[in-house]
């Protein structure tokens, strides 16, 4: 079973309620962003963490020719053979 570690000590700083809609829906208060990854656990417990999705324009333009460069080797099938990740796999 996973288990979450902390390297510091977490601390509450906002306790609420909250009901979900007829979509299962919750809203956040005084949220900093609007995106999130989340996390289900075992005992029914939800973790989100903050996410910044980053911009096109904050990608460099060698990067995105790089991308579109990729892109069109693999839909003219110009790709390695696929890499065998079995070792990588626990039991």
């Amino acid at each position: 079973m996973p288990t979450l570690t902390q390297k510091r000590r977490l601390t509450v700083v906002e306790d609420y309620e909250v009901a979900a809609d007829a979509k299962k829906r919750i809203s956040l208060r005084g949220a900093k962003t609007k995106y999130f990854h989340v996390k289900a656990l075992s005992n029914g417990c939800f973790v989100l963490e903050p996410r910044v999705l980053v911009s096109p324009a904050a990608i460099s333009a060698r990067s995105l020719k790089m991308l579109d460069k990729s892109v069109a080797n693999l839909k003219r099938g110009l790709a390695s053979a696929p890499i065998d990740l079995s070792a990588f796999i626990g039991d």
